[in-house]
């Protein structure tokens, strides 16, 4: 009998999940299924949906909005990224126990790297935000050898509080918070990251030209947006390389499907398919 997995959030119809593991799961000989679930609005209902998941012998979940913080609640044992990041968006069910990971950072550095060439290792970078999405991606981040990292908000006080609170977990990395309107004065930055969703509106956070150093890659969370009015300002400041989510969201499932079988499939095909 096939192992299940699946993903849970709500809404939930409009998932890539399923279309992406079936070609994972095919591409690399695993005997599974995926598929969608529905926690909806009502309290409760998340753990109610995970619990008759388990109790039907489901082997993994991955976890979409509005539920990675209660996916990491709900589990017995969470690894360094999701704790830092205070959400899960992976669950692994091993007996009566229950563990979380979150992938979501790993598959940016990889998208990042591997997919648009741009290593991170001594490179500047600034994040566009101070929420869940942030809070996620500053790990893998710093892992990756960034040479300084600024989280910029528009409410500076919130960009602040996260700088303290996480600096001492970054290695050594410099991490500083501050304000949108503070970003005049702060230089330029190699790979310029728009970890908010301003976009999903129609919206761009407030980045001046000078934050773009010369050859620098903007990249934008969201995705199947187009050219995201974040993406066409720093087009318009000169930035020459810009790039959406999609990827971002192909290689966190990469890493979510190695952590459940324990083989990464190789992105590439997927990308395309999803690209096309």
């Amino acid at each position: 009998m096939p192992d299940r997995y699946a993903v849970i959030g709500h809404p939930i119809a409009h998932s890539k999940s399923p279309f992406i593991h079936g070609l994972f799961a095919q591409a690399t000989g695993q005997d599974m299924t995926y598929e969608a679930i529905d926690g909806g609005v009502a309290p409760g209902g998340f753990e109610r949906a995970v619990q008759a998941f388990r109790a039907a012998g489901g082997r993994g979940l991955n976890v979409t909005l509005p539920f990675k913080l209660a996916a990491l609640r709900l589990a017995d044992e969470a690894s360094a990224d999701a704790r830092l990041a205070g959400a899960a968006n992976t669950l692994i069910f091993e007996g009566a126990k229950a563990r979380a990971h979150n992938t979501d950072g790993i598959g940016l550095v990889r998208d990042i790297e591997h997919n648009l060439g741009t290593p991170l290792a001594g490179r500047r970078v600034l994040l566009l935000g101070a929420g869940g999405a942030t809070r996620g991606v500053l790990l893998p981040i710093a892992r990756a050898g960034a040479a300084r990292i600024l989280v910029a908000n528009r409410t500076a006080d919130k960009a602040h509080a996260l700088a303290r609170e996480l600096a001492p977990h970054l290695g050594g990395v410099p991490l500083a918070g501050g304000g949108l309107d503070a970003l005049a004065g702060a230089g330029a930055f190699d790979v310029v990251v728009n970890a908010t969703s301003a976009s999903l509106s129609g919206q761009a956070p407030a980045v001046p030209p000078s934050a773009f150093a010369p050859g620098a890659l903007a990249y934008d969370m969201v995705y199947g947006q187009g050219l995201t009015p974040f993406l066409a300002a720093a087009r318009a400041a000169g930035c020459a390389r810009v790039a959406d989510g999609l990827g971002m969201l192909v290689e966190q499932a990469a890493e979510s499907f190695a952590l459940w079988r324990g083989v990464r499939p190789d992105t590439r095909a997927v990308l395309a398919r999803l690209s096309g």
